[in-house]
């Protein structure tokens, strides 16, 4: 028995990535993490391997531990130097498709973590939890790993290579005013460089990298987080406004009038450009979308296919799915295209470009006028509700043998979502923590208290506490 085995942080190791506060994810834990990476690509006959990392204050010491131990095992390692996430995942097709990634994407400052590829491919759950266990025998809390201060370096060249593949994929018939927030992240300073090669009038917003995050977490999916770009967009009258993530694979966009657009719309626009290219292809979003983006794929003729939340699920799902699927996304703001343009991973920019050039097609097209027939919707975020001990799979079976008696189609691809003709409500059980993850979504207000109250009541008497914080949450 390992007597160390009780500290080791396994929360860190999570569905689709290694991540959590740098007070666990400590020098000597990346240390053993690195040996773990090393064990995997090694039994998996790979021998070079490209890392980046993010803005983030511990990220460039980290990625030169990985490095360090990559060396050691006999890899030939290339480092790419502070970059966002697509940017590693480009300069890793030069190199086998193998690419490691420090990052804790759009999490606060106090956090960081790490996401890789091998051959193209993100890893799955099991592999994840295999470099947990490799490192769990290499750990020890001891033994002190020296940080040595290293500083955020930008290579310029893998950068120009970066942005001359999306030069070469995207064609703007005209030139946009565009406002861009990088969230102090790490993809905003290449994304203005891209922006303006194409042509574009750019307003740049925090796009230089600070680790600090002076205002807040580098997450865009916070309206209270993009105040500045939309009222900077309103103020220039700009014709879009782009928010990237901490690392640049997650996209919010915000229209000519300064209103952010919702991921389930954005969505729905998506299925439309490449349902033109692909008729009859297959789209794919994942479970907390609304019933907006499954209806709007079956009218365009194209198949719906709903999966598990999860970036790492989506991009193996297309990879896998041999062309059949055009497009993915997910309610995150995770947009992935695979209709034989882009790169098949998930890149906030250049989903971005991509509507851009369709909206250049036409005239004073403007976003606004591109997603009317997709309507707000009535929703609600993400809400965290605690398990108050009860065990998750008992729950979601409770709730399985009662939504029998509603008109709704179930679907248990992650936790239980009920699908009405107009909206939906889901519980999902956290991967990271004591909490269920609830959304609701509707037509109208009427209907989406109509949902969430059929949830409530199937919930009532066994889960009282459950209950009464569905029913107030907001």
């Amino acid at each position: 028995m390992n007597i160390q085995q009780p500290i080791f942080p396994w929360q860190v190791f999570r569905a689709y990535d290694i991540r959590g506060k740098i007070t666990l994810l400590t020098p000597e834990l990346v240390e053993a993490i690195a040996y773990g990476l090393a064990c995997q690509y090694q039994q998996a006959a790979q021998t070079t391997v490209v890392i980046g990392y993010d803005a983030r204050l511990s990220s460039p010491a980290y990625a030169q531990i990985i490095q360090t131990i990559f060396e050691k095992q006999g890899f030939h390692v290339v480092n790419v130097g502070c970059c966002s996430s697509p940017m590693l995942y480009y300069s890793a097709r030069q190199f086998a498709g193998n690419g490691i990634m420090v990052t804790a994407s759009h999490n606060p400052k106090t956090d960081n973590g790490i996401k890789w590829i091998m051959r193209g491919e993100p890893p799955c759950p099991e592999m994840i939890q295999q470099v947990g266990y490799v490192a769990s025998l290499q750990f020890s809390p001891q033994r002190r790993v020296a940080l040595t201060h290293v500083q955020h370096d930008f290579d310029v060249n893998y950068c120009l290579q970066y942005q001359q593949g999306i030069l070469e994929d995207i064609q703007l018939k005209r030139p946009f005013h565009i406002v861009i927030d990088g969230l102090h992240g790490s993809a905003g300073r290449c994304a203005v460089l891209v922006l303006q090669k194409l042509g574009c009038q750019v307003t740049a917003l925090r796009c230089e990298s600070n680790g600090e995050f002076p205002d807040h977490a580098p997450d865009p999916s916070q309206a209270s987080h993009l105040i500045a770009l939309t009222e900077t967009v309103r103020q220039q009258q700009a014709d879009m406004g782009i928010a990237l993530d901490g690392d640049g694979d997650r996209l919010v966009l915000v229209d000519e009038h300064g209103s952010i657009i919702s991921a389930d719309r954005l969505l729905s626009l998506f299925a439309e450009m490449c349902l033109a290219t692909h008729p009859q292809h297959e789209v794919v979003f994942d479970v907390k979308c609304s019933t907006m983006v499954r209806n709007t794929v079956c009218e365009l003729g194209g198949q719906a296919k709903m999966i598990r939340t999860g970036s790492s699920f989506l991009k193996t799902y297309l990879m896998q799915s041999h062309g059949k699927a055009v497009f993915g996304g997910e309610y995150a703001g995770h947009y992935v295209f695979n209709d034989g343009r882009g790169f098949g991973y998930d890149d906030g920019l250049y989903a971005a470009l991509r509507v851009l050039e369709f909206l250049s097609q036409r005239p004073d097209f403007t976003l606004s006028q591109a997603l009317v027939k997709y309507p707000e919707r009535c929703g609600t975020e993400d809400t965290y509700i605690s398990t108050y001990s009860a065990d998750p799979k008992s729950l979601l079976a409770d709730i399985e043998v009662q939504s029998h008696h509603i008109a709704a189609q179930l679907s248990k691809i992650d936790g239980v979502r009920l699908d009405f003709e107009d909206g939906f409500g889901i519980i999902r059980a956290s991967n990271t923590g004591e909490y269920f993850t609830v959304r609701f979504d509707a037509d109208n207000p009427a209907r989406l208290n109509d949902i969430r109250q059929s949830f409530v009541s199937m919930l009532s008497d066994r889960y009282p506490k459950i209950a009464h914080d569905i029913l107030n949450a907001h």
